[in-house]
């Protein structure tokens, strides 16, 4: 069914395909283009040979990340998500996705104003007082401009303008389409693979594009955060103008202020205070608010006058149950105080495979604190050891706490510039003491009571029901157990031979039942004894002397 589905999306989408194809070649990667059976859509030309030839000097995840980034926005997205995975990808290869870029050539503006007026409904200049038709910022997917708009007491207001290319939703949706198709290939040809879920990472990267190509989720979501810091005086979210966005074009308050990472070698900034106001804010979103910005690298975390800290680019954020972010405070506790058996319960919560190992995932566990030792915990490394553990016992880590652990290391990076000495889990614990502490409210345990206490009535308000379905089913006899048994073959085996066996046990009796009464009547005489009667006996004896053997047997194996 798969090869069925990628030659009908191969003639839909054609052209496209033999581009992926031609791509992958072109960047020494044929051995996936045959794996996968895609030769047959190569249009290899001399110079893509010669290309080949130059990157194979290259190591394989560098050729990879090339690759991808020559592919577009769709591939690079795939990239980005793969990044976050050091739980399925050795460290080496995450390094090299992470420095994945978007930037591109920038569409010029005689391209961009027509489709900047199609979104606003009006030309450019009576939106805006001012617009400057030089991009300040071109990504694979959006453009960026500086604005100012005019107030109802007439001063001016600082926009930034966030336009989406032309013509690029088509291109990406073909995309999505066939990274689900091959995905499908890679787990019906691979099934070795199937630890690294390519459909659910193929699933993911659609879902991502769809909510990255509209910029009312990302304006959402900004607006929550900024709701959730409205009181802080040191945290700066830009403000959402409504009355000019759309789902292609989002227009936000201007932060003038500097990418966080400068910061530190700016007499104007303390870098200590702005690593402290940052981690505060950060794990203030995961903790509390359970919505977190899942890209806090420097240029979307700033540095403004007063030493106030502030985000933008909300176009990829991080969501956290209330479970998620329970498991995370025992996640956090268990790696401050070297917890061995708290770590292990959060991975088997994780996984979903029947299959891993526990004794495998125990001493795996058990190594990482030994490793780890009592000396200062830095956040970045304990993180990356932690997913090197996840790796190490086959445990393929949730999306979101994958995505949370990227958005950590990274914002442990850029705390680090601003300050060498700074600890972000030392910032995190007094946070932590009151997230534990409202966790086990008086209130919250009668609240999570009442809720298990109403399960327990809505299992026992159907057990009646229940039981009344199973003696209906016993009745007529069409009772199904589906149920996993180990050693399937030899339980086969055996019954095959137990049925063999009373075969003929049943044939030989019918046969004596039958014949024996004619065969005793018969004066068949040998050396004066009756031949037939004496013959029966010796059967009877052998046969018993057989069954006692067997039996012999079976209580040893027993």
């Amino acid at each position: 069914m798969p090869m069925l589905h990628t030659a009908v999306v191969a003639v839909r989408d054609r052209a496209r395909l033999q581009e992926i194809v031609g791509t992958l070649l072109r960047f020494g990667l044929a051995d996936v283009v045959h794996s996968l059976g895609l030769s047959r859509w190569s249009t290899w030309r001399s110079t893509e040979a010669e290309a080949e030839a130059a990157h194979t000097a290259l190591s394989r995840a560098e050729r990879v990340r090339l690759a991808i980034e020559a592919l577009g926005p769709s591939f690079v997205k795939l990239g980005q998500i793969l990044a976050t995975r050091s739980d399925l990808l050795p460290r080496e290869w995450t390094r090299t996705l992470e420095t994945l870029h978007t930037q591109a050539t920038p569409q010029p503006w005689s391209v961009m104003q027509p489709h900047i007026e199609a979104q606003l409904g009006r030309p450019v200049h009576e939106a805006f007082a001012r617009f400057d038709p030089e991009p300040i910022a071109a990504a694979s997917i959006a453009q960026v401009y500086r604005a100012q708009l005019r107030r109802p007491d007439g001063s001016l207001r600082e926009v930034a303008v966030k336009v989406q290319r032309p013509d690029i939703r088509a291109g990406l949706e073909a995309d999505a389409r066939l990274l689900r198709h091959v995905a499908a290939l890679v787990e019906e040809r691979f099934p070795q693979l199937e630890r690294y879920r390519p459909s659910d990472v193929a699933r993911q990267v659609g879902d991502a594009l769809r909510e990255e190509l509209d910029f009312n989720i990302e304006g959402r979501s900004n607006e929550l955060v900024a709701q959730a810091f409205a009181g802080d005086p040191d945290i700066a979210i830009p403000g959402v103008v409504w009355a000019l966005s759309t789902p292609e074009l989002l227009v936000q308050d201007w932060l003038d202020g500097i990418p966080a990472n400068r910061a530190a070698g700016d007499a104007r900034f303390d870098g200590r205070l702005l690593a402290q106001r940052g981690a505060h804010a950060f794990l203030h979103m995961v903790l509390r608010d359970g919505l977190f910005h899942a890209d806090p690298h420097p240029g979307n975390l700033f540095a403004l006058p007063g030493n106030r800290v502030g985000f933008i680019d909300f176009g990829l954020v991080g969501h956290l149950s209330p479970h998620r972010r329970d498991q995370f405070l025992v996640l956090l506790r268990a790696l401050v105080e070297g917890d061995a058996d708290s770590l292990v319960m959060v991975l088997l919560e994780w996984t979903g495979d029947s299959r891993v190992s526990i004794g495998l995932m125990e001493f795996a566990v058990e190594r990482y604190i030994a490793r780890r030792g009592s000396g200062p915990l830095r956040l970045g490394d304990s993180i990356h050891e932690f997913m090197d553990l996840a790796r190490e016992s086959q445990i393929a880590m949730p999306p979101d706490m994958a995505l949370l652990f990227k958005a950590l290391v990274t914002a442990d990076r850029v705390l680090l510039q601003l300050d060498p000495d700074f600890d972000v889990i030392r910032t995190a614990a007094p946070l932590v003491r009151e997230q534990m502490r409202a966790r086990y409210t008086p209130q919250r345990l009668l609240r999570e009571q009442r809720a298990a206490s109403r399960q327990m009535y809505e299992m026992a308000a159907d057990v009646p029901k229940t039981l009344r379905l199973l003696m209906y089913r016993l009745k007529q006899g069409r009772l199904g157990v589906d149920m996993e048994v180990r050693h399937l073959h030899r339980l086969s085996t055996a019954l095959e031979r137990a049925a063999t066996r009373l075969s003929l046990a049943v044939v030989a009796g019918a046969f004596i039942l039958g014949i024996g009464p004619t065969l005793l009547a018969s004066q068949v005489h040998l050396f004066g004894i009756p031949v037939f009667p004496v013959l029966g006996g010796l059967g009877a004896v052998i046969s018993l002397a057989v069954l006692g053997l067997t039996m012999r047997r079976q209580r040893a194996l027993d």
